[in-house]
């Protein structure tokens, strides 16, 4: 039950995306609307699909009628990409919970977990509400490769102790690259500055934190919070809170062997049945 539920928040937190795109786009296209009033009214009929369709397209259209690569890559990212690595995050839960994580890891590595949702949630409320200056940028980038450092841990240990799946491993491929997708697309909206960090730019670099200039949506950025929360931050917390419950404060379980408290990045010895 827990696992259909879960399931179907996932694809909830991806329609959330999909109908804030939708709207973002309705929104900047009321001049496409007027269009058509005024055809219906002078006896004219223009196919609604036809309408909505270069609707569509002006959201993504310069004034010179070129494609804004800028705006496609942003709401690529905010749209897509944001969603999928949310949806991802619920998936690695379930993957741990069919394992039976309190009974074969237990705290130690839920821990571990909580530890890389604060890794990537830092550098996520920046993007929301900072403007992408070079000390947010290098934040990013450290957050990221102590991530990816968190992540090796944790599946060296996990995989001494419980069953690591095919699946769960193609869902940690997720949870790991969606971070340096939305990373490099963050880098390539804001280039100038990336150049100017490295001291390859034409201005020098901007190192102060400011609240955005332009802010994001508000409905956006309350829906991203609730869906980080509601989808990843709890269930995450309930995993511990069931740790808890089956071992009490120790970190692992009792019949877990003390090496296995140090990573070990190499491990070859078979999960024992």
């Amino acid at each position: 039950m827990r696992g259909f539920l879960f399931t179907t928040a996932s694809v909830f937190a991806l329609g959330v995306g999909a109908a804030a795109l939708f709207r973002r786009r309705e929104q900047r296209t009321r001049a496409a609307e007027g269009m058509r009033r005024a055809a219906q009214a002078a006896g004219g009929y223009l196919s609604r699909y036809r309408m909505d369709t270069e609707a569509g397209a002006e959201h993504w259209r310069q004034p010179d009628g070129s494609v804004d690569v800028a705006q496609v890559t942003r709401d690529f990212l905010m749209f897509f990409v944001v969603p999928l690595w949310i949806t991802s995050g619920v998936a690695d839960y379930l993957c741990h919970r069919a394992t039976d994580i309190e009974h074969t890891t237990g705290s130690y590595e839920s821990l571990l977990h909580l530890a890389m949702l604060a890794e990537m949630g830092v550098p996520t409320l920046a993007a929301l509400f900072l403007e992408i200056t070079s000390p947010v940028l290098a934040m990013m980038i450290a957050s990221f490769v102590l991530h990816e450092a968190t992540a090796l841990w944790d599946v060296s240990y996990a995989v001494q102790h419980r069953n690591v799946t095919p699946l769960e491993q193609h869902v940690h491929s997720f949870l790991e690259m969606l971070p340096l997708m939305a990373l490099s697309f963050v880098a390539v909206l804001n280039w100038p500055e990336v150049m100017a960090m490295v001291g390859a730019g034409d201005r020098p670099a901007d190192w102060s934190l400011r609240l955005k200039e332009d802010p994001l949506p508000t409905g956006y950025v309350i829906s991203v919070l609730a869906a980080v929360a509601l989808f990843n931050g709890l269930p995450y917390l309930e995993e511990l809170w069931q740790d808890i419950r089956a071992n009490g404060a120790r970190l692992r379980p009792p019949n877990q062997p003390a090496r296995a408290l140090e990573p070990r990045y190499l491990a070859s010895e078979p999960v024992e049945a």
